[in-house]
């Protein structure tokens, strides 16, 4: 009996991959950024690159992985992108939670939609609703394994030699300043 509830709480825990099988839409906030610079770039947006290694382009987003694993398609009304990325304000729901005016919509996903540079994100931003249903395909055996790629190598690894080092030192210090 003991083992049974060990299981049954582990699978309610950690729900199996086949949670994520099927086609389901959602409410989520749609989000814009970009990599040409300013308020809505950082860093690693501004090399064009993602928290998976993989290197950012028009359709692709960031996503809450607890939610929308890595890999998925993202269907909005007028376009599909590939979730490859995500952030703390993604993960948090911040946009959500702040714009939203009913407990639907303060509770809904956050997707941040990648643009290249900033007038194309606030362009789009302006002709589209803050909120919207969007449609999540689970990932394919080829756009897993991708991910499952990107989620292994380190990022550093992408970078020149020079920016390598700052980023692994950087690292190291705030694993060891906590």
């Amino acid at each position: 009996m003991k083992r049974f509830l060990i299981v049954l709480g582990l699978a309610v825990l950690f729900p199996p991959a086949a949670a994520f099988a099927r086609e389901q839409s959602m409410l989520a906030r749609v989000t814009v950024y970009w990599a040409s610079g300013g308020g809505g770039s950082d860093y690693w947006t501004r090399r064009h690159l993602c928290s998976t290694g993989a290197r950012l382009r028009a359709g692709h987003c960031a996503v809450d992985p607890r939610r929308i694993p890595y890999g998925s398609k993202v269907t909005l009304p007028d376009a599909t992108l590939l979730a490859v990325d995500t952030g703390s304000a993604v993960r948090s729901r911040k946009a959500a939670r702040r714009s939203g005016r009913t407990a639907l919509e303060r509770n809904a996903l956050v997707v941040d939609r990648f643009f290249e540079t900033k007038q194309q994100a606030l362009g789009w931003a302006r002709r589209n609703p803050y909120f919207m249903l969007v449609r999540v395909s689970p990932p394919t055996p080829r756009t897993s394994s991708l991910s499952s790629n990107f989620r292994s190598r380190p990022i550093a690894s992408a970078l020149p030699a020079a920016a390598r080092t700052s980023v692994l030192e950087r690292q190291r210090s705030s694993r060891y300043a906590r």
